[in-house]
């Protein structure tokens, strides 16, 4: 694996910074695309380049790209060399995450009115402001998913308690099950990368300034919300597929009934065996 990014830790001089974050459906191989951004440096977080024109990019595997003072023309310059690197990728779902920071020598660090305020912004603490904010791009992409599939389950709730009764196939039932396991487990991996990054170890500072941004985003909030509603969504299809079989069950068990009817007629019958 490639040593994480070596360039040195200095003050960056521009007072108003931008982190702009795009979130894809898919899931992103950081070893597939060093082979296209060869200039990158990568980590087992993260893949961090800069480019042209100024700024810096990172881009996370769990499918989030941050872009850190990049000019609007370079963001889609890079998009663009990620679709040709993955030409099935979905364009970014959630492109409009954006977070400020601005840098005061005098200030403390801290939240003003959603913007991010600091003494200095050195690298380490860029690479958390980007972390954050692309776990907050990825987190939206979900809740969506989420909300979405909520509201497909309240409708099937709603067909069985006003018909009493559900499809008769239950493969669309277990497709959706499974979608919705697949989705809270993609989550999961998600919150996982939410532990402490390395960098707040070895910077006090960082490790106040990533927990601050951590309640800024809700990350932890919002993603207990999606957990809980994916959870409930899987209890109410299991439900929904229990009534499914055993009114198949029933039947099953009305055929075979018929079947032993049938054939105790049957033997009343002279020359039916």
């Amino acid at each position: 694996m490639e040593s994480a990014s070596s360039a040195p830790a200095e003050t960056l001089d521009r007072t108003t910074h931008t982190f702009y974050a795009a979130a894809f459906v898919e899931k992103l191989s950081l070893k597939e695309l060093a082979r296209v951004f060869p200039e990158a440096s990568r980590t087992a977080r993260y893949l961090r380049f800069r480019v042209h024109g100024g700024g810096e990019v990172f881009v996370y595997p769990f499918g989030a790209a941050v872009f850190f003072d990049v000019p609007s023309s370079a963001r889609d310059e890079v998009l663009k060399r990620l679709r040709q690197a993955r030409p099935e990728l979905t364009w970014p779902t959630v492109i409009n995450e954006e977070f400020s920071v601005r840098s005061d020598p005098e200030a403390r660090a801290g939240v003003v009115d959603g913007v991010l305020v600091l003494d200095q912004l050195t690298e380490g603490r860029v690479s958390v402001v980007a972390l954050t904010v692309a776990q907050s791009a990825a987190m939206e992409y979900y809740e969506r998913i989420a909300e979405e599939m909520f509201a497909r389950t309240d409708r099937m709730v709603h067909r069985l308690e006003q018909r009493g009764t559900v499809a008769w196939s239950t493969r669309p039932l277990h497709r959706f099950i499974g979608a919705a396991v697949g989705t809270r487990n993609e989550i999961l991996s998600v919150l996982h990368l939410l532990d402490k990054p390395d960098e707040a170890w070895d910077d006090p500072v960082i490790d106040r300034i990533y927990d601050r941004l951590r309640a800024e985003f809700d990350l932890v909030d919002r993603y207990q919300a999606v957990e809980m509603k994916l959870r409930s969504i899987q209890e109410a299809l299991e439900l929904v597929l229990d009534t499914a079989r055993d009114r198949r069950l029933v039947l099953l068990e009305l055929a075979i009934v018929l079947l032993i009817v049938f054939d105790i007629v049957l033997s009343f019958i002279p020359g039916a065996h």
